[in-house]
């Protein structure tokens, strides 16, 4: 998501209009418009500023690289759509035969 789309979001949620959303934050309603539809992209604190002025917030967080998905995704986007259509129905017939409980009682 997008600066813009996490403001709308939130303005969304709690039923305010862009007019109320910027009167809050002492900006116009066209800008609030602009940063919405991406057209401005904002700071991560004008985000933040926005996000909190509808009665949100942001939690941030770093988290460790999945190398794995990463490397998977990548390989994926070398395929053909075909390919990878044929892997995700092989997938899904293996996921068929198995217990999607997962448990291995017989």
């Amino acid at each position: 998501m997008t600066g813009g789309q996490f403001v709308l979001e939130a303005r969304r949620r709690v039923g305010m209009s862009q007019r109320e959303l910027a009167g809050r934050v002492g900006l116009s309603q066209p800008e609030v418009a602009r940063i919405e539809s991406g057209v401005v992209t904002p700071s991560f604190e004008r985000v933040v500023e926005l996000v909190r002025a509808c009665g949100f917030d942001l939690a941030v967080r770093l988290v460790p690289l999945d190398e794995d998905a990463f490397t998977l995704a990548e390989q994926n986007m070398q395929r053909s759509a075909d390919e990878r259509l044929d892997g995700l129905l092989g997938g899904l017939e293996l996921y068929g035969r198995g217990d999607p409980q997962g448990s291995s009682d017989g």
